[in-house]
């Protein structure tokens, strides 16, 4: 099966829409996201552009908006990078491509097995720069030890400000997140942290699954 082939035609297709960081773009074209769909999607849908249920009411994101948020945080340093929200881990994949360390952390017990799995199993991915825990990732990473971090990537959408999460952002430092309740009403966020002030920047508008608290099975 050519993979490359469909990975190829999706890369084109965001230069089209406007993602023009060539580490980006390279990193989107080898990260096999067809790995991190169910085996019952055609080769097509797992690289078209689009949104797809990976099942807890979670989604993996179209590649157009990973490649976003990735270009988005990839302007700064590059030792560790923090993501909130690890659903199918393909965001963590891209990501594991640009940084030296990724910290991602899922909140739903199942998701996590089967994302931290398929992301260390040697024979289709084998990442170990990639490093999973289950908790609430509003709360941000809990050993302080690998504070702070280059970048944050939130992949859940919140309606408010994310306190703890700066806390743990290096200055000068980025986070990307969606904000707002209403999926129909969510826009996309850079946060820009600079001699210890906040700046913020709206980007465009999104739509993700809303930022939850607490641990589930």
């Amino acid at each position: 099966m050519n993979y490359t082939l469909f990975r190829n035609e999706m890369v084109d297709l965001l230069e089209k829409l406007g993602i023009r960081n060539a580490e980006v773009l390279d990193a989107m074209r080898r990260v096999p996201r067809h790995e991190f769909l169910d085996s019952a999607f055609a080769l097509n849908k797992a690289y078209s552009n689009q949104a797809w249920t990976i099942g807890r009411g979670q989604t993996i994101s179209q590649p157009y908006v990973v490649a976003r948020m990735t270009e988005v945080i990839a302007i700064g340093g590059r030792d560790k990078v923090l993501e909130i929200g690890t659903g199918s881990g393909y965001q963590a994949a891209v990501l594991a491509e640009l940084f030296e360390q990724v910290y991602t952390i899922e909140r739903i017990g199942e998701l996590y097995e089967k994302s931290r799995s398929l992301l260390e199993d040697e024979d289709r991915l084998g990442y170990n720069n990639i490093y999973c825990h289950l908790g609430d990732g509003a709360l941000g990473w809990p050993d302080t030890e690998y504070h702070p971090f280059n970048a944050i990537i939130c992949t859940a959408a919140a309606g408010e400000s994310f306190p703890e999460l700066f806390k743990q952002l290096a200055d000068p430092g980025i986070l990307v997140a969606p904000m707002g309740p209403n999926p129909a009403a969510q826009y996309l966020y850079a946060f820009y942290k600079e001699q210890g002030q906040i700046r913020e920047k709206r980007l465009e508008q999104v739509s993700f699954v809303p930022l939850l608290a607490g641990v589930e099975d």
